[in-house]
């Protein structure tokens, strides 16, 4: 494909948004994915690269929640252990099998967790009593979310922000922190797959890894200033995006 001066320059400020809204809510595929297959990169391309790309904005938002320590990696490391184990197997498993039906279910995943942001008052910034162990919650959910994230993908950092929330008791900030950290890890095995396999457009994916790196770390200063205030309509406006997108393009 050509790439040309206005080409890049749209595809950097469209990073800058998606390496925003990905860092406080979760879902910046859902900005990145369309406009890397309309400015004419194959869908296989276009998912390569777009992984490239992402995965500079949750490395940025990680270091800058591990500096600004709401991120303990020393508490942490049995759930990335558990997540990168577990997208790898989900990624390993969606070569063998056609991944299209859990299209189906996603949308009424994505509605469900944009509800419960909205309707319940207890997603705050403070902590609260957790139902399971971190133990448990490494071996079992953070596991889960990894085999998700890298056998589908869409909404994964949201979904994993919402499992902190109400099986850890994390305050959302905590839990948005923490989750980038989970879903930069998973990132990076279905990069490393790309890398290897993949046919990644790395001229453009470069480009827009320097627009991820600015919309993260003004993501991740938001997180910090506003709290609950920013993330809690953020992330039901995401999670309702990203619903209607998903039954557009499975329906119509």
């Amino acid at each position: 494909m050509d790439v040309n001066v206005e080409l890049v320059t749209f595809l950097f400020f469209v990073a800058v948004l998606a390496g925003w809204v990905d860092t406080v809510a979760g879902g910046g595929g859902l900005i990145t994915i369309p406009a890397l297959i309309l400015s004419g990169l194959p869908p296989a391309t276009a998912l390569a690269t777009n992984k490239l790309q992402g995965s500079a904005g949750t490395l940025t938002a990680t270091v800058y929640f591990i500096r600004k320590k709401l991120v303990k990696l020393s508490e942490l490391w049995l759930a990335i252990l558990f997540t990168f184990i577990g997208a790898i197997l989900g990624g390993w498993l969606v070569l063998q099998i056609d991944a299209k039906y859990l299209t189906m279910l996603l949308p009424i995943l994505l509605i469900s967790m944009g509800l419960y942001y909205f309707l319940s008052p207890s997603v705050r910034n403070e902590d609260a009593k957790g139902r399971m162990s971190l133990a448990v919650f490494s071996t079992i959910i953070a596991m889960t979310l990894g085999f998700y994230d890298g056998f589908f993908g869409p909404g994964t950092g949201s979904l994993i922000a919402l499992a902190l929330v109400v099986l850890l008791g994390y305050g959302l900030s905590k839990a948005t922190a923490n989750a980038k950290v989970l879903n930069f890890v998973s990132n990076i095995s279905a990069l490393i797959y790309f890398i290897i396999f993949g046919d990644i457009n790395w001229t453009i994916g470069i480009i827009m890894m320097e627009g991820q790196f600015i919309g993260a770390l003004l993501g991740a200063k938001m997180v910090i200033e506003k709290g609950t205030s920013l993330i809690k309509p953020v992330v039901v406006t995401v999670c309702f995006l990203m619903s209607l997108s998903i039954l557009f393009k499975s329906y119509w």
